[in-house]
């Protein structure tokens, strides 16, 4: 098991997050490659909505969620009890519990970011993928992200959250580099396809929910315990993030987008 820290953990506001993710809204750039009757692996599922969305798409065929977090794949198997095909393991992305050449289909949302070594993710990835299956992954890139109204404290936790993540050894700009850690994971070139799209919150319902989540997440989730431990904040900082927040979420005019990169690579 690898000793990479998670930055967000798994407190009711990054669950909270992490349920609203759906095949649509996170992985619509691999439904193309999507076949009834395919075994997938879906890495870092956490509640697992991503993964039975996949398991409805790819019926018959089976999806096996994994997380680090035995946790959170309790949570993941109690709400997906009626979904049938798919499964939930605690495993870890560095060393995957399965044979080689064991899946048609490898996913990956958002866990690359939080890695210390993504390249040899990809490498373990592409080993439990069968020849001429697809290795797919997308991330954030937290400096590509972008608001209105302008706002300081936006500013200060984006700075913030690029300090966390560097303590954690980890690479918030995720998206813009995925091409290039495919690359040197050893996948053919050729067989690389790489693009990016975006989620946006800009309608008032929209900005309440995003605004709240992360002003929860600032001041409740283990980043926020992470920022005071590692002396980069202390707790009034985080409560003034909080309210940047608040305050962006309440704005008439509020709009903010984040831009994710991602790659289908051939195994």
């Amino acid at each position: 098991m690898t000793t990479d820290v998670y930055t967000h953990g798994h407190h009711e506001s990054v669950l909270r997050s992490h349920r609203w993710r759906t095949v649509d809204n996170s992985a619509a750039y691999l439904v193309p490659l999507l076949e009834r009757g395919q075994r997938v692996l879906d890495v870092g599922c956490g509640p697992g909505t991503v993964t039975t969305d996949l398991a409805e798409r790819v019926a018959p065929g089976t999806v096996v969620g994994v997380d680090s977090s035995a946790a959170v794949i309790e949570i993941a198997r109690a709400s997906a009890a009626d979904v049938a095909g798919v499964e939930f393991r605690q495993g870890d992305a560095m060393a995957l519990p399965f044979d080689d050449d064991a899946f048609d289909v490898v996913h990956a949302h958002q866990v690359l970011q939080h890695l210390s070594d993504p390249v040899s993710a990809l490498r373990e990835m592409r080993r439990v993928t069968r020849p001429g299956g697809v290795v797919a992954v997308r991330d954030a890139d937290y400096s590509a992200m972008t608001w209105y109204p302008a706002s300081s404290g936006l500013d200060e936790w984006m700075t913030l959250y690029h300090e966390v993540t560097e303590a954690n050894g980890a690479e918030a700009d995720a998206g813009r580099r995925l091409l290039s850690w495919t690359r040197a994971a050893g996948f053919d070139p050729t067989g690389i396809t790489t693009g990016a799209d975006a989620w946006c919150w800009a309608t008032p319902e929209e900005r309440s929910w995003w605004s709240g989540v992360w002003a929860e997440r600032v001041t409740s989730s283990a980043f926020a315990r992470q920022a005071v431990a590692y002396g980069l904040a202390d707790d009034v900082a985080l409560e003034v993030l909080a309210d940047a927040w608040r305050a962006w979420g309440d704005a008439e005019d509020g709009w903010f987008a984040v831009l994710h990169g991602w790659v289908l690579a051939r195994a």
